[in-house]
């Protein structure tokens, strides 16, 4: 990502952009299904 040192606007280079676009256009057909173990926290009262 390039970002203008007059404006501060952020930019992707035109192959990143295209790369982007692939991959979120063939997201549900190259996505795998993963179990990711996750924590579980007891809320303690104020």
């Amino acid at each position: 990502m390039w970002r203008c040192p007059s404006c501060g606007e952020s930019y992707f280079a035109a192959r990143t952009m295209h790369e982007l676009e692939r991959i979120k256009a063939l997201r549900k057909s190259i996505a795998k299904a993963r179990n990711v173990p996750v924590a579980v926290y007891e809320e303690v009262g104020a």
